[in-house]
């Protein structure tokens, strides 16, 4: 692993991992599935600099294509507004 793959996985390391505390941080609903997004196609880039392109590509397919767009559904048919007033204390 010479200095470009090296600068290329250093890059896509730090992209991935700041996708990923993206998606633990934010507070929007909205910016949390992008970041997941961001997160999981730095995996599949990783994935193809590791020498495993089919899994990059599957990765790919199934989790950015399916799973992405599923979270980006249920985010836009839900009402992300709404909060729920729980009690504080005892039991009312």
């Amino acid at each position: 692993m010479g200095g470009p793959e090296l600068f290329a996985f250093a890059l896509f390391a730090v992209i991935t991992l700041g996708g990923a505390i993206g998606v633990v941080v934010l507070d929007e609903l909205w910016h949390a599935a992008l970041s997941l997004g961001t997160a999981l196609l730095g995996v599949a880039v990783l994935y193809v600099l590791a020498g495993a392109p089919l899994v990059g590509a599957i990765q790919v397919l199934v989790y950015v294509g399916g799973v992405l767009i599923l979270i980006t559904f249920a985010v836009m048919l839900t009402d992300g507004d709404r909060t729920i007033d729980l009690p504080v204390g005892g039991n009312r």
